[in-house]
């Protein structure tokens, strides 16, 4: 395995000095994170397909792109992989031709050939896609428990639309699984939050889907406001800074949910993934330290199964709203993430409106918000 790392930025790529010498008309795997316009405006997916004629292209749009121990606006960032031993499948759908996401998710992933499929990567757009349903029918007929981990495309923090492709222009909608297969590709995973709970403990009384009506019999959004104070007028970016945590009936760990938007009128608020009736929450809020700490762990939850102490390639997908709290110290949750792995290890990734993971090795996967998510990559 060899991957080359670019940054495409003022119209113009740059090579990463770590990046290994990979045969372009031999790499499989192109991801290209980056800034919504710009993978229009410039023709990013012309590009790549021209410098990598024979390779998987995906591309989505992002909230922040990370390049090495950087961090980046308005830019893309490329990691090209030349596989030696594991071959690849992708699959791709439109989020519009589906009932709902649920629906989509067990679709995508029957796409994909079984016979043996070792990992999948999704890149899903992020606003029209619920996230929680996705990643529940991707379960749902993963009946063999292949590791599942990805994320969703970003849209700075106006949570207006994304953009994800396969091997085509970038459109809204599109939902993009790779497929990696043999004994030969081993994949880490991990992923830590690092916020502060706070507050009483209390239950949706009325929810549908992601969409929240009631807590406690209270209505929810007039709750919530009370918590914010002053962050009452910054409202919807200032969710970010107070996401929710949400104990399942039938989980052991709470999972963090972000709102992507509130409707004034309706008196609701719309998360990033499902809030179910009778769920346990309780408000959370950010701890700067614990946050860029928890980057450091996240990436030491990626060494099992005997994983090499230095990956080849590290994929991290990062929440905006991490990125919005952190502000320009965002920087540090990618150098503790590269004080683990070293530097040499090849780091890449993107600001997301949601990241999926495992929550620990031979789970399955689940939609995350507010997390430092990482998978790793070596081939034998």
């Amino acid at each position: 395995m060899k991957a080359e790392l670019l940054l495409y930025k003022n119209a113009k790529f740059e090579r990463n000095a770590k990046s290994h010498d990979v045969n372009t008309e031999k790499v499989s795997l192109v991801l290209g994170f980056g800034e919504k316009g710009l993978l229009l405006s410039d023709k990013i997916y012309d590009q790549l397909n021209a410098k990598y004629p024979n390779a998987q292209i995906v591309t989505c749009s992002t909230s922040g792109e990370i390049y090495d121990e950087l961090v980046y606006d308005n830019s893309v960032v490329v990691t090209a992989i030349e596989f030696e031993k594991t071959p690849l499948k992708t699959a791709t759908i439109n989020i519009a031709d589906f009932e709902n996401s649920t629906q989509a998710g067990a679709t995508l992933m029957s796409l994909l050939p079984k016979d043996d499929l070792a990992y999948v990567l999704i890149i899903s757009d992020g606003t029209s896609v619920n996230g929680s349903e996705l990643v529940k029918g991707i379960e749902s007929v993963n009946h063999n428990r292949v590791p599942v981990t990805g994320g969703l495309a970003g849209d700075a923090a106006n949570f207006d639309y994304t953009l994800v492709g396969l091997n085509e222009e970038p459109k809204r909608g599109r939902v993009v699984a790779i497929g990696f297969y043999g004994s030969n590709i081993k994949v880490g995973h991990g992923s830590m939050g690092g916020w502060d709970i706070f507050g009483l403990e209390r239950t949706v009384t009325k929810s549908n889907s992601n969409k929240l009506y009631e807590i406690d019999h209270k209505n929810a959004l007039e709750l919530y406001k009370l918590y914010l104070g002053s962050y009452i007028e910054q409202l919807p970016g200032s969710a970010l800074l107070f996401p929710l945590s949400v104990k399942m009936k039938d989980t052991d760990e709470p999972i963090v949910r972000t709102i992507i938007s509130i409707d004034n009128d309706e008196q609701t608020m719309t998360f990033a993934g499902d809030v179910p009736e009778g769920a346990n929450v309780r408000f959370m809020k950010a701890n700067f330290d614990k946050l860029i700490d928890a980057a450091n762990q996240a990436a030491g939850k990626t060494f099992f199964n005997k994983m090499p102490a230095s990956p080849s390639l590290a994929l991290l997908i990062s929440c905006v709203g991490r990125k919005v709290i952190l502000e320009n110290r965002t920087y540090e949750e990618v150098e503790a993430v590269q004080e683990v792995f070293g530097k040499e290890t090849l780091h890449a990734g993107f600001y997301s409106y949601g990241e999926i993971s495992p929550l620990a090795e031979k789970s399955k996967c689940e939609l995350l918000n507010q997390t430092m998510t990482i998978t790793t990559f070596n081939e034998l």
